[in-house]
C-alpha cells in the first residue's frame, strides 16, 4: 500500500472523509484560518487603495471574509456538484488585484461587483465544460498571461510605497517597506518549512511596528472600532450599464478567471495527492465540484461588493505537515472566518496597518507570480521552441497596450476599447499565435460498440500511412480494441445492462495524433455515472487481486496494460476521456 508523505513521520492520520474528534477539529480549523487570514483581509485592501475607494475599505474587507468562510465551508461539502470534499479554505486572489484596482478607477465600486459577478458565473458554467479547459489553455498561453498581471498594477504599488501621513518625514513609508520586503525575503530564501508559510505575515508584522514607532500605523483607528458589529457601510449595488469600460474590462476578467480556474485546478489535484493513502487517479468529478464552489463563492462577494476569492495553497501544505486531510477542519475554518468577520477590532487591527508596509508585501507576490509565468513558459518551451517566441511577443504586445505605447489613441480606442487592457491584448495575442501552431489531429465519430471496430480500424490505417506509423499498426488496432471492451465491460458492470444494445449506445470520439514517434489515441464518450472505478486505478491496482473470476475479467485490462505505454482515464460529470500512448514496445515512454 502506498502512503502519501504529510506529517514529519510521512504518515496520514485522517483522509478526507474520516471522522476526526471535535476538539482536533476546531483546533486545526483555527489554524487554517490563521493561514490564510493574511490573504483574506490584505488583498480587498491594497485592492481597494489602490483603486482609489478607501471609503470601502471596511466593507470590503468584511465582505472577503464572509465569502471566504462561506467559500471553505462549501468545499468541505458535498452537495450535489458543489463543493470538492477536501480539507481547502480560500482567501482573496491575487491574480486578480490588476483587474480589480483597474475596474475600480474606472467605474467604482459597481462596476467592479458587476465584473465579479459575471466570472462567477462563468466558472460555474465552466466547471460544468471542465474537459474542453485543457484544449484552451495551454501552459505557454497561461505563463504568459500570468506574467501579464503584475503589469497593471506594479506602478500603483510602487506609488503606495511612498504613501506616507500628511505631516511625517517622507522617509518613513520607504523605510517601513523596505524593512517589510528584507524580512519576507529572508525568510523566504533562508526559511525552511512552515516558516516559509508565515513570510509574508512576519514581513507585515515587523513593517507594522516598524511604522508604529515612527508613528504612522493608525493606532486611531483601532481603539475607534467596535468588538462586535458590522461596518457602517452597505454594499455598492450592481452597475448594469454596460458602457466602454464594462467591454473593455470584461474579457480581461474572463481571461484572468481561466486562469484562475486552471490554477485552482492543480491546486485541488494537489490536494487529492496528499489526501489519500493509497495512490489514486485524479478525480476530476471533485475537481468540478471545486471550480463550482468557487464559483458559488465568488458570487456572493460579487453581489456583496469585493474582490473573488480562490482556494489557498496553505492548506495543501498544512495537511503535508499535520497529516490531516479531514474535510471537517476546512469546515471549522469556515467558521472561523464568519466569526472573525463581525469582530471589527480583530479587522481593525490589520485595516491600520500603513499603506506603504501593505504594498511592499503584495510587491513581492507580484513578483513571485511573474516567476510563476514564466516556470511555464520555459515549461512549454521544453515541448515546442516555438512557444519561447510566442511568449516574448505576446508580452510585449500587452506591454505596448498596457501602456499605450505604440500608435498612441489608436490602439486603446480600437473595438471600443477592448484592447487597452495589457491582459486582453496579450493573452489575445498568445492564444491566436498558439492556434497557428496547433498539432493537426485526425478524428472519427460513431458509437461506443464493437461493431465499429472495422470502420475504426480502417481510420487507424489511413492515420498511420499518413503520419508515418505504419510499424506501430498492430499495436494501435490491437490497444484499440482492448479500450473499447474495457470502457463497455465498466458501463455494463455499472447498469447491469448491455450497453452496446439498442438506441442507449452512448456516442464515441476518438481522436489520433502523432507525438514524436508515438500515436497518441484518445476515446471520448458521455460519463457513465458517478460511481464508477476509474479505469487508471483499475490497472495501478490490478495485481492486488486473486479472486479468479476478477481475473477473467480483468483480461482486457492486462492486455491493454502490454499494448499502450501509457493510460490515463479523466472522469468528468459530462464526459470521460481515455487517453493511450502507443509506440514501438510497451517498455519506450511516451
Amino acid at each position: 500500500m502506498k502512503h502519501s508523505q504529510p506529517g514529519s513521520g510521512g504518515k496520514l492520520y485522517y483522509e478526507p472523509d474520516d471522522p476526526i474528534p471535535k476538539t482536533l477539529a476546531l483546533g486545526l480549523g483555527i489554524q487554517l484560518a490563521a493561514l490564510a487570514i493574511n490573504g483574506v483581509v490584505l488583498l480587498p485592501t491594497i485592492v481597494f487603495r489602490a483603486g482609489d475607494a478607501e471609503e470601502l475599505i471596511s466593507w470590503a474587507v468584511f465582505a472577503s471574509v464572509l465569502a471566504c468562510g462561506i467559500s471553505a465551508i462549501l468545499q468541505s461539502m458535498r452537495v450535489g456538484r458543489i463543493g470538492s470534499g477536501y480539507a481547502l479554505t480560500h482567501v482573496s486572489s491575487a491574480i486578480f488585484i490588476a483587474v480589480c484596482a483597474e475596474a475600480l478607477l474606472r467605474g467604482g465600486a459597481g462596476l467592479l461587483a458587476t465584473l465579479v459577478v459575471i466570472t462567477a458565473l462563468a466558472q460555474v458554467v465552466l466547471s460544468m465544460r471542465l474537459s474542453l479547459l485543457r484544449r484552451i489553455l495551454t501552459p505557454v498561453i497561461t505563463g504568459t498571461m500570468i506574467m501579464l498581471l503584475p503589469v497593471t498594477v506594479m506602478p500603483v504599488l510602487f506609488d503606495m510605497l511612498n504613501e506616507v501621513p500628511t505631516g511625517t518625514p517622507a522617509y518613513m513609508g520607504p523605510l517601513s517597506a523596505g524593512i517589510t520586503i528584507c524580512v519576507i525575503l529572508i525568510m523566504v530564501l533562508r526559511g525552511r518549512g512552515i516558516l516559509r508559510l508565515w513570510a509574508p505575515a512576519a514581513g507585515i508584522v515587523v513593517g507594522s511596528l516598524v511604522s508604529a514607532y515612527f508613528g504612522i500605523y493608525d493606532v486611531g483607528r483601532v481603539a475607534d472600532a467596535g468588538w462586535i458589529g458590522i461596518p457602517s457601510e452597505s454594499p455598492p449595488g450592481l452597475n448594469l450599464h454596460f458602457d466602454a469600460s464594462f467591454w473593455a474590462l470584461l474579457p480581461a476578467f474572463l481571461f484572468v478567471a481561466l486562469v484562475g480556474s486552471t490554477k485552482s485546478i492543480a491546486l485541488v489535484v494537489s490536494a487529492q495527492r496528499v489526501a489519500t493513502r493509497r495512490s489514486q487517479a485524479v478525480n476530476y468529478r471533485a475537481v468540478q465540484r471545486a471550480v463550482t464552489a468557487e464559483g458559488v463563492g465568488n458570487l456572493f462577494a460579487g453581489l456583496a461588493g469585493t474582490m473573488p476569492n480562490t482556494p489557498h495553497a496553505g492548506a495543501v501544505a498544512a495537511v503535508e505537515i499535520t497529516g490531516v486531510a479531514a474535510r471537517r477542519t476546512a469546515f471549522a475554518a469556515g467558521l472561523v472566518l464568519l466569526t472573525l468577520a463581525f469582530l471589527p477590532k480583530a479587522l481593525a487591527i490589520i485595516l491600520a496597518i500603513p499603506a506603504s508596509v501593505v504594498a511592499a508585501a503584495i510587491t513581492v507576490v507580484m513578483a513571485s507570480l511573474f516567476a510563476v509565468g514564466l516556470r511555464e513558459v520555459v515549461r512549454s518551451m521544453d515541448v515546442s521552441p516555438r512557444n519561447g517566441l510566442i511568449a516574448g511577443v505576446s508580452f510585449w504586445i500587452g506591454i505596448a497596450s498596457e501602456f499605450d505605447l505604440v500608435f498612441s489613441g489608436y490602439i486603446s480606442e480600437l473595438a471600443g476599447g477592448l484592447l487597452s487592457n495589457g491582459l486582453t491584448t496579450g493573452g489575445l495575442a498568445a492564444f491566436l499565435l498558439t492556434a497557428l501552431t496547433a498539432r493537426r489531429k485526425s478524428r472519427i465519430r460513431g458509437k461506443l460498440d464493437m461493431a465499429e471496430l472495422p470502420r475504426i480500424q480502417e481510420f487507424l490505417r489511413k492515420f498511420a500511412a499518413n503520419r508515418g506509423l505504419n510499424s506501430i499498426l498492430e499495436r494501435m488496432e490491437a490497444a484499440t480494441e482492448e479500450a473499447l471492451l474495457t470502457l463497455l465491460q465498466s458501463r455494463d458492470e455499472l447498469d447491469g445492462s448491455d450497453a452496446t444494445r439498442g438506441d442507449e449506445r452512448q456516442e464515441l470520439r476518438l481522436t489520433a495524433s502523432k507525438k514524436d514517434n508515438h500515436a497518441v489515441l484518445e476515446f471520448r464518450v458521455g460519463a457513465a455515472g458517478n460511481d464508477e472505478l476509474n479505469l487508471q486505478d483499475q490497472l495501478e491496482w490490478i495485481d492486488d487481486r486473486v479472486e479468479i473470476t476478477q481475473i477473467e475479467h480483468d483480461v482486457s485490462l492486462r492486455l491493454l496494460r502490454h499494448l499502450a505505454t501509457s493510460v490515463r482515464h479523466q472522469q468528468f460529470h459530462d464526459m470521460d476521456i481515455l487517453t493511450l500512448h502507443v509506440s514501438a514496445s510497451s517498455s519506450d515512454s511516451p
